[in-house]
C-alpha cells in the first residue's frame, strides 16, 4: 500500500471522542460522527464551503415500500480542491419519512430530507478517509477508543493547519450562513470559518451567524 496514497487519510481519519455520538433508534448499535464535525473537519482541509468544497443534490425522491412506509433517497454529490484538482464523491442516503408505529399510529418526519442529505454527505466523506476509524471498525475495540481519549485530551491528535480566510472566503461564508434551513448546517459553517479568522472577521462572521440564528428560531 502507497504510504503517498495513505498520507491524506492517516490525516483525518481519527475522530474527536467528543463529537462522536452512539447510534440509537436503529437494529443495529454503534458509533456515528457529528455531522457538522465532518463540516469543520472539511473546511479545515479543503477551505471556505463553496469555494474549497460542497455538496449538490443531485436528484431526491419518495419512494412508498408498503401502505403505511415512504422512504426519501437523495443522491449526493460531494466536491473538493485538493492540490489544484478538483474530486468528487456521490453517495445516496436514505430515511424513512412516514412509518407505521409499534402502536399502530403513522409517524411522518418532516425533516427526513435534511436527514437523507446529510446520510450521503457523511458517507461521501468517509470516502477521503474522514472518521475512518469509525466506519473502519477500530471503534469497536476499547482499548483504541481510551488511547484516543488520552491523544486529544492532549491535544496531540493530528488536525490539518486551516488557511487564514481571504476576504472572498468571508463574503461566501455570510452567504452560504444565510442559505442555511437548519441549525445544524449553520454551525457547521459558522464553526470551521471561525477558527480561521482574524479577530475583524470573527465579528463580522459572529453578527452574520446571529442573523440567521434568529430568523431560523423564528421560523422553528
Amino acid at each position: 500500500m502507497s504510504t503517498e496514497n495513505m498520507k491524506f487519510w492517516e490525516s483525518v481519519k481519527k475522530t474527536d471522542p467528543k463529537r462522536v455520538k452512539a447510534i440509537t433508534g436503529k437494529q443495529y448499535k454503534g458509533n456515528s460522527p457529528q455531522p457538522y464535525y465532518l463540516v469543520e473537519r472539511m473546511t479545515e482541509a479543503f477551505g471556505m464551503c463553496g469555494i474549497g468544497w460542497g455538496i449538490n443534490i443531485i436528484n431526491e425522491r419518495m419512494e412508498r415500500l408498503s401502505d403505511t412506509d415512504v422512504l426519501h433517497v437523495a443522491v449526493v454529490e460531494l466536491w473538493y480542491k485538493h492540490d489544484g484538482k478538483q474530486g468528487s464523491i456521490s453517495q445516496i442516503g436514505q430515511t424513512k419519512a412516514c412509518y407505521k408505529k409499534n402502536d399502530g399510529g403513522l409517524m411522518t418526519d418532516e425533516d427526513a430530507p435534511k436527514k437523507s442529505v446529510t446520510d450521503a454527505m457523511t458517507k461521501c466523506m468517509s470516502y477521503l478517509g474522514f472518521a475512518g476509524d469509525i466506519f473502519s471498525g477500530q471503534w469497536d475495540d476499547s482499548k483504541y477508543v481510551a488511547n484516543l481519549e488520552s491523544e486529544f485530551k492532549e491535544n496531540k491528535a493530528p488536525m490539518l493547519k486551516p488557511p487564514p480566510l481571504t476576504a472572498d472566503e468571508v463574503k461566501a461564508c455570510e452567504a452560504a450562513m444565510l442559505e442555511t434551513i437548519d441549525m445544524e448546517a449553520l454551525k457547521g459553517i459558522f464553526g470551521g470559518a471561525y477558527k480561521r479568522a482574524n479577530t475583524e472577521q470573527k465579528e463580522q462572521l459572529t453578527a452574520s451567524y446571529n442573523i440567521r440564528k434568529l430568523s431560523l428560531e423564528k421560523a422553528a
